[in-house]
């Protein structure tokens, strides 16, 4: 897991990159948790996220945000922090010019950037959204939601209600062309405290299925 530097518009972004074994592997990026409430990379989500792509073979990055650990720059509302996932978007694809696959995935704010992301690059073909902030951000954005993709959720979620994340994947539904699989997990909060098991478990299991329907 070499740790890798890329040039931001804040200056140095620190990340943590997996290399693929074959050249058209394909790819994942991986975003945090809040930087104002202490989210890194290396935040247990994030790294349980992680593990998954490169398990299954995918070349998959990490890293911090501007002004998180060892990244230039201050918290930018957002808008910075698209940019630097941007960033770290252009370095993955330009490590990994024959990807046959490009996947985001993030947990809370992470989710929130992710899908920003997502409309910019409609090269993607997959995301994963865990624990996504619909209560706290405008998730209107996503129209039309160019990808299929995962929201993963948790029924004592009490800072981000279900019905807050239902309210988005429902409308997301109506769009033609599209699947959004939504998977509640029983029991689980906001910080997936003893059920990171479950994480593995349903992410693992959607990767594994949506990898059966399209071979990467």
């Amino acid at each position: 897991m070499p740790e890798v530097i890329l040039t931001g518009a804040s200056g140095r972004i620190e990340a943590r990159y997996s290399p693929a074994k074959r050249d058209n592997a394909p790819i994942a990026l991986i975003l945090h948790p809040h930087p104002k409430a202490g989210g890194h990379m290396n935040n247990p989500v994030a790294v349980q996220l992680y593990q998954l792509f490169v398990k299954r073979g995918f070349a998959t990055l990490r890293f911090n945000s501007r002004g998180v650990g060892r990244s230039q720059g201050e918290y930018d509302s957002g808008i910075g922090e698209l940019a630097d996932a941007a960033t770290a978007l252009d370095w993955l694809q330009a490590s990994n010019p024959a990807a046959s696959q490009t996947w985001v995935a993030g947990y809370q704010f992470g989710a929130y950037i992710g899908m920003q992301l997502l409309m910019r690059r409609p090269e993607t073909d997959g995301f994963i959204s865990v624990s996504p902030p619909t209560n706290m951000y405008d998730f209107s954005f996503l129209a039309p939601c160019p990808a299929s993709g995962l929201f993963l959720h948790g029924t004592a979620d009490t800072i981000v209600p279900p019905v807050e994340v239902e309210r988005v994947v429902n409308k997301l539904r109506t769009q033609k062309g599209i699947v959004i699989d939504y998977d509640l997990v029983e029991n689980a909060s906001h910080f997936w405290q003893d059920h990171l098991a479950e994480v593995e478990t349903r992410v693992g299991s959607y990767l594994d299925k949506r990898l059966a329907e399209k071979p990467a």
